[in-house]
């Protein structure tokens, strides 16, 4: 029998459904039937009771974790920088510590294929795994580096995915390094917790490929282009795992889809939407 998989999220009450269409396609899309997920919180959701009954139609260990309303009164924040940035970053600090690796999503990704070569990877000496954006020459990681001083960054990586690797993170990645970083480079900061997440430890980064574990469905045409067709619409069907909705053009926001993939998502809310029937 294998070993659960620990999967976390961040949420407030706005993302509920979002979350379930993601877990749905996770469960649906999964090798391995035993997942605990970890979600976390500012405060208790409003639909934890929805929330508890869905994860237990799909048997899901589901596992609140409460950050509290006191927990960053210390840290700078503003409009656009609101506390939330700060729950991935620390997210070893309110996870049990039994936990070795967790991995996180986004709740605005599709994952249509197994995780498990994913979750599964040792990345030893690294904190994370991540994949980057789409990147044609270069120029856009050379800027991000010299924005954020950290030349060592083989390149700048997306945070909506994050294998992490818990025991290394405990170690290394401490909570007074991250706010003394914001409030003393706040105006360098475009994408807070992912540009924090690149300056403090872009070089601790193990770099997995973004057309399989972080697909920007803003760019399909692009991806193919680079690749000279290799990631035409069939390749991404049967290897992609994690379909990326970034931007702000998202597929529940519109009664008549247009982007890249909006379908597919569109599909997958319904299936829930049944589903809770």
């Amino acid at each position: 029998m294998k070993e659960p998989m620990n999967i976390l999220f961040s949420i407030d009450d706005g993302y509920v459904e979002q979350f379930k269409v993601t877990l749905y396609s996770l469960y649906q899309n999964s090798d391995n039937p035993e997942l605990d997920v970890y979600v976390l919180q500012k405060q208790k959701l409003a639909k934890t009771v929805e929330i508890q009954k869905f994860c237990n139609q799909l048997e899901i260990n589901y596992h609140p974790i409460i950050i509290g309303e006191r927990a960053f009164e210390d840290a700078p924040t503003t409009d656009r920088y609101p506390e939330t940035i700060y729950y991935r970053l620390l997210a070893h600090e309110y996870l049990p510590e039994t936990l070795d690796k967790i991995l996180y999503l986004d709740a605005d990704i599709l994952v249509t294929n197994d995780i498990s070569p994913l979750y599964d990877l040792e990345i030893n000496d690294y904190l994370y795994a991540a994949a980057s954006h789409v990147n044609e020459n270069g120029l856009v990681d050379i800027a991000n580096k010299v924005r954020l001083e950290n030349y060592q960054a083989k390149t700048y990586y997306n945070s909506g995915t994050l294998l992490m690797n818990l025991k290394k993170i405990r170690q290394e990645v401490k909570r007074q390094d991250i706010l003394d970083y914001i409030r003393h480079n706040d105006y360098r900061l475009f994408l807070p917790d992912q540009d924090v997440l690149n300056a403090l430890y872009g070089h601790k980064i193990f770099q997995v490929a973004e057309e399989i574990y972080n697909f920007d469905t803003r760019y399909f045409t692009q991806y193919e282009l680079q690749s000279k067709g290799y990631w035409n619409l069939d390749r991404v069907i049967k290897e992609t795992v994690f379909l990326h909705f970034c931007g702000r053009e998202k597929p529940w926001l519109s009664d008549n889809p247009r982007g890249n993939f909006f379908d597919l998502y569109k599909h997958y809310q319904h299936l829930v939407a049944k589903m809770e029937c």
